[in-house]
């Protein structure tokens, strides 16, 4: 038996935003996401509360490289801890200096800091790439990777047992709001996130852990869900994208369109706070347009 331990990294000092995932058998725990390194001292401190160092770590496992999921791995390298990732992402964490000036395009070099903190570099020897459906075994705990793109390509949901860690796949739902994909540059692909869906349902999973934010019990409902999001959102942008309009002038609208959607679905104002923090919409209006854009160049 183990057991799962959602840790909130409070991420900007707001609740159910990121999480961290700590599972504990028999052998030595395994945690799933770092979150960014802005939140470091939140998941260290977590972590010492529950009586463990970041070196008394098994394994970390990664769903993917953004900086979001991603950005404290280096912490744990440093100490010794192996970190278990999609082969696409492993020349990113040996050297982040592509992965950090494409996430300053999108967020500005300003703000780098304040949002994600550092990432430094990790040995190659730290790094282990999994291959779709290969596992990993950590005591009693043994972990299936389960390569999911659609929204990133170097995309892993990890399944323990019944259940499945689903990195941002599996979409964003905090409290009792509605489940909304996170479509941020420069992956983003319809087609694929729905057969990553599907492959995720193949697996009859009895719950889900969303990094945005925690426990699902009821997975068919929830993805069902996400799907029909993913489709509103598309399809909205595809008529944007048919105008030639221009992102900035998008941005607004679609915002003002994600947050009727939320009102009329009972989010407060509060909880859209959230949702923004998890998730912005300004980010989905980019990946997008980006997508429609290669999909009628015929490069998707």
């Amino acid at each position: 038996m183990y057991s799962i331990e959602i840790i909130d990294l409070k991420f900007q000092q707001a609740e159910k935003t990121i999480a961290s995932f700590l599972i504990r058998g028999k052998g030595k725990p395994v945690l799933v996401e770092t979150g960014p390194h802005s939140t470091w001292d939140e998941l260290k401190g977590s972590l010492g509360r529950l009586g463990i160092k970041p070196s008394d770590l098994g394994a970390v496992l990664l769903t993917h490289i953004h900086f979001d999921h991603a950005g404290a791995a280096w912490e744990f390298a440093k100490e010794g801890v192996k970190v278990y990732l999609h082969p696409m992402g492993l020349p990113h964490l040996a050297n982040p200096e592509r992965l950090w000036k494409s996430a300053a395009k999108i967020y500005g070099d300003d703000q780098m800091d304040q949002l994600w903190g550092p990432m430094e570099t990790i040995d190659e020897s730290l790094l282990v790439p999994l291959d779709d459906g290969k596992t990993i075994t950590i005591g009693d705990l043994t972990f299936t990777a389960i390569h999911s793109p659609g929204h990133a390509i170097h995309h892993i949901a990890w399944k323990l047992g019944e259940v499945i860690f689903t990195g941002d796949v599996g979409g964003v739902k905090i409290d009792n709001g509605p489940v909304v994909p996170p479509c941020p540059p420069p992956d983003i692909n319809i087609e694929a996130w729905k057969s990553s869906i599907k492959k995720i349902l193949d697996q009859h999973p009895k719950k889900l852990y969303l990094t945005h934010f925690g426990q699902i019990d009821n997975p068919e409902e929830h993805l069902s869900q996400l799907v029909k999001m993913l489709d509103d959102w598309a399809n909205w942008m595809k008529v944007q994208f048919d105008n030639d309009r221009n992102p900035a002038e998008i941005t607004p609208d679609f915002m003002h369109y994600t947050s009727q959607q939320m009102k009329s679905q009972g989010a407060s104002k509060d909880l859209q706070s959230l949702y923004e923090y998890a998730n912005p919409s300004w980010m989905s209006v980019s990946g997008l347009m980006r997508y429609w854009k290669l999909k009628s160049e015929g490069r998707i």
